[in-house]
């Protein structure tokens, strides 16, 4: 386990925006002075909406940015479930580069993860920052419980993300996945986690406590984790 695992706790969800947006804003312009291009993977869902309006609203040079989702949804460009149309949406009218690492729908999941795969080998690796969420059954990114949950975690290291069969399927989006690997995740230069609500709370504490043996893929890709961990949560 990481041996430092920060918590910033915050009054609501909006102060938590404010200050979630202003650290990858930070993150995004350090990469940029460095090396003169960002690249980052950003989490799909309701929960940092509000942090990627804020962050688009900085003043960044986004034509250095490129983002990719954490994880896709194998559903077409588009469509309500699709976490890099939500992604798109928001930051490329501002100029960024945003990757689908599922351009299309396809029914061979596993052959939609090596494309995403080949895709993500060409941008720079460690990622400069990995923003996670965590359902309230412990997944994170699209790495649930199911055939492909060993792969997810122990695959070959230089693997960046492969097709995952969620079992069971969930209920609000019962569709196969594309996610970014553990070690994609992991090896980040800053690994965030945004989350609200007292039960994801209690599910990432009870997951950390628990280690590599925890019931939870949370618990699971943060064991081990050699990077501190920022975790920011907001009732």
């Amino acid at each position: 386990m990481s041996e430092e695992i920060e918590w910033w706790e915050y009054d609501d969800a909006a102060e938590m925006a404010d200050a979630v947006a202003g650290d990858i804003g930070f993150i995004i312009e350090s990469a940029i002075d460095a090396r003169g291009a960002a690249v980052i993977a950003l989490a799909g869902g309701k929960t940092p909406v509000p942090v990627y309006e804020k962050l688009a609203a900085t003043k960044l040079d986004w034509k250095r940015v490129t983002i990719v989702p954490t994880d896709e949804r194998i559903v077409p460009l588009g469509d309500p479930l699709s976490n890099v149309t939500m992604i798109g949406k928001t930051f490329i009218p501002k100029g960024a580069r945003v990757i689908p690492i599922v351009p299309k729908a396809v029914d061979d999941y596993k052959a939609a993860g090596r494309s995403a795969d080949a895709l993500l080998q060409d941008l720079h690796w460690p990622l400069d920052l990995c923003l996670l969420g965590v359902g309230a059954d412990g997944h994170t990114a699209s790495i649930f419980p199911g055939a492909d949950y060993d792969e997810a975690l122990n695959g070959p290291r230089e693997r960046r993300a492969l097709g995952v069969m969620p079992d069971p399927l969930p209920s609000d989006a019962p569709v196969a996945r594309v996610s970014i690997s553990r070690q994609g995740i992991v090896t980040a230069r800053a690994l965030m986690i945004a989350v609200t609500g007292a039960a994801k709370k209690k599910v990432i504490e009870d997951a950390i406590a628990a280690g590599a043996g925890s019931p939870y893929p949370i618990g699971r890709v943060l064991a081990d984790a050699e990077l501190p961990v920022d975790i920011h949560w907001a009732p």
